[in-house]
């Protein structure tokens, strides 16, 4: 099968539009998704197809969904052995007094570092990006000076940072993602690593889902998402934190930190410490 991407630039709003009008017609691609570019600033709509993609066809639906012409960009995926392919270059990281790895590698002999075991697959976070890698960097510093009772990872991905608590302490960790796929790899995950019992899965598209009651307040926040979604949900957020909670924010790049701090500082915040770790920030940050 010869497979081919179609894509073009759009803002978030726009793409997330064309991804449900394409996902309604089977006929169209075999995937449609949208994401945040690498220049922070636009979003991507993107299609996978198992031919050469209808271009006349995408830029009518393009017409009739977002009211305007634009310029999809078409480029052949090349045949590659995929899983092999991810696994190159992923060599075992770490961070925080972690040692993430894949089944690819083996677990380290050092008794001083945690191993945590996590695969490449269908959610975010095996420690190699430097969001993933600089929160078990900050889960680290907060741990050596502080004991939690309660810990939230919100949009938990692969489970890596609910984990690395869960290893780290004695406590059940409340683990959150709107993508129910998230959250069977976050349970899988946490089998593999042997603190299923210390995790608690759970998809959930809002803080009004009866689970954060249920298990908060929290002492600790952790949320790797994005800029924007950060921002949205300060108000809401700070709102599941105890009084004196530190909350670790990721996910975003460098230059939109000062925004997402403003966003949290006006709910009554204190920046404890800024890291950067190549384009990306991550926020250390204590409720009043």
């Amino acid at each position: 099968m010869s497979l081919n991407q179609i894509s073009v630039p759009l803002t978030k709003e726009e793409a997330y539009k064309l991804v449900d009008a394409v996902s309604e017609l089977e006929d169209m691609a075999l995937s449609a998704v949208a994401y945040e570019g690498p220049d922070g600033e636009h979003w991507v709509f993107e299609a996978t197809c198992d031919e050469k993609p209808d271009i006349e066809k995408f830029n009518t639906l393009a017409k009739q969904v977002l009211g305007d012409d634009v310029e999809f960009e078409v480029a052949p995926v090349p045949d590659k052995d995929w899983v092999a392919h991810s696994l190159e270059g992923l060599k075992p990281v770490e961070a925080g007094g972690f040692y993430v790895h894949g089944s690819h590698d083996d677990a380290p002999s050092d008794e001083n570092v945690i191993p945590i075991k996590i695969d490449a697959g269908q959610a975010f976070g095996t420690g190699h990006h430097e969001t993933t890698s600089g929160c078990l960097a900050a889960l680290d510093l907060y741990l050596q000076d502080n004991t939690p009772e309660a810990i939230l990872d919100l949009g938990t991905g692969t489970g890596i940072l609910a984990i690395a608590a869960a290893k780290r302490t004695e406590l059940n960790i409340l683990a959150t993602d709107i993508d129910p796929k998230a959250v069977e790899v976050t349970i899988e995950n946490a089998e593999i690593n042997g603190v299923l019992d210390q995790i608690i899965a759970e998809t959930a598209d809002g803080f009004d889902h009866p689970i954060f009651a249920e298990h908060g307040p929290f002492d600790l926040i952790m949320a790797n998402i994005l800029a924007g979604p950060l921002i949205e949900l300060a108000p809401e957020l700070i709102k599941q934190a105890k009084p004196g909670a530190t909350i670790i924010l990721a996910g975003l790049l460098t230059r939109q930190a000062e925004d997402v701090i403003a966003a949290y500082t006006a709910q009554k915040t204190t920046l404890l410490a800024q890291s950067e770790k190549g384009d990306w920030s991550i926020l250390t940050l204590k409720a009043e």
